[in-house]
């Protein structure tokens, strides 16, 4: 853990001029004024916060996927994003990638007919997960900061080094947060819907029972959408079977053929299956391989410097990703009640289930409440109103 900051400030080193700064304090580094923009890669719990602190103090941001931890701070990173006028941009990176945007606009231009449901998918063949246990801190972590806004508890061996995403919903999101961003991203930019009517979940822990995984980790979701559009969802966390023969993809079908597209590319198809056009690279999005992984120069985050800069349009705004990320969200909501989900497909927001609402947002730490915005909060109390009102009352 310790040695951490000082390996990726020798790996800085070999691609800009100057030895950077090590400084474990973000507050320390918002409050810099030397500094324009935050690159926000940080436990899923931190993204919106240190969005919004970096927006309070005049800085771009270019935040980790998912956006958010919860669906209220996606509500909030739109709303403040318009106050600050700050350029804002999430890592779903296939938005950038060259040939995802050539096909996408294909199938806007009607290239398989009508574009009316996609299937995004995800494996992996992750192992056990160490029962977490009490243990103090790892040197050099600053336990409380690590934390910010979840409410304070003892430190878990071993939860700062990944296995956070899977020990409770204090920091993580789920596998849905954590891959599913990128693939429902793809799909609801092919079919051009923004928020489900209806949300259905089926998922369960099917692996090691009796390891420190306490999450699902095997889920089939499907949304349904206005037009009589749909997007399903295939995760599987524990077994790498290769059900549409990668690990990760879309599937978009049209009344006149259909696309496979990835982060290497994409295979068209018409009606009766026959191959007619693919256009497969070798990953021309350098931050698009399996695992997130890329450098500063990958396309999505040169966009977003040149956004900044004045020189182009973001090829995917906070807005985007933040409505992408609200599927993964409401999956989430829907697994956690075991409850079929009925939206408001202006907002997205629950309208048939108290007890799902109230996963809207999150219990925060004292001091670490989220900014009020009054648009973003007239909203949300309008949809409480209708929420008591239809289901004490009848529609």
């Amino acid at each position: 853990m310790q040695s951490q900051m000082p390996k990726a400030a020798k790996n800085f080193e070999k691609y800009i001029s100057y030895s950077p700064k090590q400084e474990q304090n973000i507050f320390k580094v918002l409050d810099d004024k030397e500094v324009d923009i935050l690159i926000n890669a940080t436990p899923d719990h931190w993204h919106a916060p240190g969005t919004w602190l970096a927006l309070e103090r005049g800085k771009h941001v270019y935040v980790e996927k998912p956006c958010s931890h919860n669906p209220h701070e996606g509500e909030l990173l739109i709303a403040l994003q318009k106050k600050y006028n700050k350029v804002v941009q999430m890592g779903n990176q296939q938005r950038s990638a060259p040939e995802s945007r050539e096909i996408i606009a294909a199938i806007h231009d009607g290239a398989i007919g009508k574009a009316f449901m996609a299937k995004a998918f995800y494996s992996n063949s992750r192992g056990v997960v160490p029962n977490p246990t009490p243990a103090a801190p790892p040197q050099g972590l600053d336990w409380d900061l690590f934390q910010g806004p979840a409410p304070r508890k003892q430190y878990l061996d071993d939860t700062w080094n990944y296995n956070w995403h899977w020990y409770g919903w204090d920091y993580g999101t789920a596998e849905t947060g954590n891959n599913a961003t990128h693939e429902l991203d793809v799909a609801r930019w092919a079919l051009q819907v923004s928020y489900p009517s209806e949300v259905q979940v089926v998922s369960g822990k099917y692996h090691y029972p009796e390891d420190g995984w306490e999450m699902y980790d095997t889920m089939d979701a499907t949304f349904k959408f206005g037009d009589h559009k749909i997007i399903q969802w295939d995760g599987k966390s524990r077994n790498n079977y290769k059900t549409y023969g990668t690990d990760r993809g879309t599937i978009i079908y049209g009344t006149e053929g259909s696309v496979y597209v990835d982060r290497d590319g994409y295979k068209q198809f018409d009606r009766a299956g026959k191959l007619v056009k693919t256009n497969m690279g070798s990953g021309s999005e350098g931050g698009t391989q399996l695992g997130g992984g890329g450098d500063m120069s990958t396309t999505h985050v040169v966009n977003f410097f040149n956004a900044i800069r004045g020189k182009v349009k973001q090829n995917s705004t906070i807005e985007e990703g933040a409505v992408s990320t609200l599927l993964c969200h409401l999956a989430n909501i829907s697994s956690r009640t075991g409850e079929k989900l009925i939206c408001d497909p202006t907002n997205g927001h629950i309208t048939n289930s108290e007890k799902a609402m109230a996963l809207w947002s999150r219990s925060y730490e004292k001091g670490w409440e989220p900014p009020k915005v009054k648009s973003d909060y007239a909203s949300f109390f309008k949809c409480l109103i209708f929420l008591h009102f239809n289901l004490h009352y009848g529609s």
